[in-house]
C-alpha cells in the first residue's frame, strides 16, 4: 500500500511538472503576442492557427541546435548549470498547496524560501564557469540584484507569517474569506510586486541583459539547449512568483476557476510593465532596495509584530 501510495504521488507531480512546462511554452507566446501588440505589430501568428504551434516549433530548433562549449570553460558546471537551474525552478512548485496527491506540508514557506535562494548559484556558476568577463559581470550584478531584494521579499512574507501564525501556504486562503491582504496593507504588497519583479530579473530591472553593457548577461556563451533551459527556468520562476503573489495577497480557493484567472492577470501584468517601462540605472535600483524598501518592510514588520504580540494577550 506505502508502494502504491508513493507511486501515485511521484506520478502527480510528473504530471504536475509536464503541466508547468507547457504553461511556460504558452507563457512565452502569450509575452510576444502582448509585447507585439504594446508595440503596434502582430506577434507570432504564421505556425499553426494564430500562432499557437510557435512555442513547440521553437523547442524543436533550441533543443536540435548544436551546443557550443567555449574552449577555456569549466565543461562540467557549464554544461548542468541550466539543467540545476531548470530544477530549482520546478522544485519550488512543489510547495503550491493543493489539497491532492502532491505535496502538501506544514513549513512551505520556509521551503520556498531555501528553494529561491539556491536559485542564486545557478546564476553565479553559469557566469563563472564559462570563462567570460561578461559572463561573469552579468552574473555578479544579477547575484547582487537577487540576494538583494530578497532580503525585503522575505520580510514583506515574515510579516504576513505573524498575522496566520503558521508556515503552511494554505493558511494565507483561509485567512481572506472576507478581506484580501492586498487591502489590508497595499504598500507592503508593492514592494512585494517589485521586489518579485527584480528577483525574476524582469524588466525594468533586467541588468543581466543590459545589451549596451553586458552583452545579454550571464547566459552569453549559452546556445541551444543550454539557452533554453535557462529561459524555462526563468519563466517557470516568473508563473510561480505570481502563485505566490495571489497565495499571499488576493486569496480565493486553488479549486476556484478565478484564482487561475487572478494569477493570469498577475503574469499579464509582467509582461505589461515589460513592455512599458525602461530599464532602470543599476545604483537606483540599489538605492531602491537598501533605503526605500527594506526600512518600509522592517517599519511594517514591527507594526505587525506589535500586532499579532497584542493578539496574544488579548487571547489568553
Amino acid at each position: 500500500m506505502i508502494m502504491k501510495d508513493i507511486f501515485l504521488v511521484f506520478l502527480c507531480v510528473i504530471i504536475f511538472i509536464l503541466f508547468v512546462l507547457v504553461g511556460v511554452a504558452f507563457f512565452t507566446l502569450l509575452e510576444r503576442k502582448v509585447l507585439g501588440y504594446i508595440q503596434l505589430r502582430k506577434g507570432p501568428n504564421k505556425v499553426g492557427y494564430m500562432g499557437l504551434v510557435q512555442p513547440f516549433s521553437d523547442a524543436i530548433k533550441l533543443f536540435t541546435k548544436e551546443l557550443v562549449f567555449p574552449t577555456m570553460a569549466n565543461l562540467l558546471v557549464f554544461y548542468f548549470c541550466p539543467i540545476l537551474g531548470l530544477f530549482i525552478s520546478l522544485g519550488l512548485w512543489m510547495c503550491i498547496p493543493f489539497n491532492s496527491l502532491l505535496m502538501h506540508f506544514d513549513y512551505g514557506v520556509l521551503f520556498f524560501f531555501c528553494c529561491s535562494s539556491l536559485g542564486v548559484y545557478f546564476i553565479m556558476l553559469a557566469g563563472w564557469s564559462s570563462n567570460s568577463n561578461y559572463s561573469l559581470l552579468g552574473s555578479l550584478r544579477s547575484v547582487a540584484q537577487a540576494i538583494s531584494y530578497e532580503v525585503s521579499m522575505a520580510l514583506v512574507i515574515l510579516s504576513f507569517l505573524l498575522m496566520i501564525w503558521g508556515f503552511n501556504l494554505i493558511g494565507f486562503l483561509d485567512y481572506q474569506v472576507y478581506v484580501w491582504f492586498l487591502f489590508l496593507s497595499f504598500p507592503l504588497s508593492m514592494v512585494m510586486f517589485v521586489s518579485l519583479l527584480a528577483e525574476t530579473n524582469r524588466s525594468p530591472f533586467d541588468f543581466a541583459e543590459g545589451e549596451s553593457e553586458l552583452v545579454s548577461g550571464f547566459n552569453v556563451e549559452y546556445s541551444g539547449g543550454g539557452f533554453a533551459l535557462i529561459f524555462m527556468a526563468e519563466y517557470s520562476s516568473i508563473m510561480f512568483m505570481s502563485f505566490i503573489y495571489v497565495l499571499i495577497f488576493m486569496g480565493g480557493d486553488l479549486l476556484s476557476f478565478f484564482f487561475f484567472l487572478k494569477v493570469l492577470f498577475l503574469m499579464f501584468i509582467f509582461l505589461w510593465v515589460r513592455g512599458t517601462l525602461p530599464r532602470f540605472r543599476y545604483d537606483k535600483l540599489m538605492n531602491l532596495c537598501w533605503k526605500s524598501f527594506l526600512p518600509a518592510s522592517l517599519n511594517f514588520f514591527c507594526l505587525f509584530f506589535g500586532m499579532g504580540l497584542m493578539n496574544l494577550v488579548l487571547f489568553f
